[in-house]
């Protein structure tokens, strides 16, 4: 049978209709089912603690299970560009670091753009980083440190958690602004790198202040300097580079997003269930004891915080020199 076309019309609008409200209410039920964020560095380091942490509260306020997946390599890109390929659907979600903003400057054929392919939803950790050493490393200062750099040139390690990354990029603004030079030896990620650390096989490092804060408090490494201008109250007898090299000034980060053209309902939702997280005594006061402080931001601020700190730590990258090995 033929229906009259204002019939036609009328029905033909009621689907439209249902369709978009099936989706309304789709969005709002998030989470269906089990949530995945990847981690582009090994088990143990800040992003992984960071997002584990997330993970839990997630898991617990939205009656789902947030699932942590470290993909490590290529300095966090390859969990990146997982996350970028991945369906908008809010069930692949990416910590995100420092790291994905520098990787721009220093990787030359990435297939993806960070900023342009990777919704931010919120942030969880802003931390410092630490310039640690072997306690059987005979230096006790930054002074000494780069004392005996300058006497032993090209002779002394100083390690990152990857080439390219804030670590990496950190340690050559170090060099420069101390006038040194130190054999750069790049791990796939903060874990293996404060392994080898604590084992002896390399002599200095730049790390995300929460990976070590324990080995540092247990002796088992030696900080020489925080790279926040002030002290931190979690390790208040440690100096500040700035107390040594006026001007030196570094922090890293680490936040959620989620594929471009993810529904705005489930970017909004996440943001608000993580910025209450935030909020919890229990995790602020964890944040807190790994020596960061907790990232509050809203969708929009923190993707303009990403873009400014893309341009700045671009700028540092392609200072140095510093390209993907």
């Amino acid at each position: 049978m033929k229906l009259p076309r204002r019939e036609f019309l009328q029905l033909a609008a009621s689907a439209a209709a249902l369709t978009a409200t099936s989706r309304t209410v789709s969005a709002f039920a998030y989470p269906t089912r089990p949530v995945r964020i990847f981690v582009g560095f090994p088990p143990g380091g800040t992003s992984d603690i960071a997002a584990r942490l997330i993970a839990q509260w997630l898991s617990e306020r939205l009656g789902q299970q947030f699932v942590v997946e470290n993909r490590s390599g290529a300095a966090g890109n390859i969990a990146a560009e997982a996350v970028v390929r991945a369906p908008a659907d809010g069930y692949t979600l990416l910590a995100a670091t420092a790291s994905n903003i520098v990787n721009a400057a220093v990787y030359q054929n990435l297939s993806f753009n960070f900023v342009r392919d990777i919704t931010m939803i919120a942030g969880i950790i802003n931390q410092p980083f630490v310039l640690e050493v072997n306690p059987a490393f005979a230096v006790n200062s930054v002074t000494e440190l780069i004392s005996y750099a300058k006497a032993n040139p090209g002779k002394i390690s100083l390690a990152s958690f990857g080439a390219g990354t804030p670590s990496h990029v950190v340690g050559a603004m170090f060099k420069m602004k101390a006038g040194v030079n130190m054999i750069h030896v790049p791990y796939r990620g903060s874990a293996p790198m404060v392994t080898d650390l604590l084992g002896g096989q390399v002599q200095a490092a730049f790390d995300s202040l929460p990976s070590s804060i324990e080995h540092i408090r247990a002796g088992k490494l030696r900080a020489l300097a925080v790279t926040t201008v002030t002290r931190l109250q979690a390790l208040p007898d440690i100096p500040t580079m700035d107390e040594f090299l006026p001007g030196f000034e570094a922090t890293g980060w680490v936040g959620i997003g989620a594929p471009s053209g993810t529904p705005r309902e489930i970017i909004d939702k996440l943001n608000q269930e993580i910025n209450a997280g935030l909020a919890h005594s229990m995790i602020n006061e964890r944040l807190a004891d790994l020596g960061g402080e907790a990232f509050v931001s809203s969708p929009a601020g923190l993707a303009k915080f990403v873009a400014e700190k893309a341009e700045v730590w671009g700028k540092v990258a392609r200072a140095a020199n510093i390209r993907a090995e």
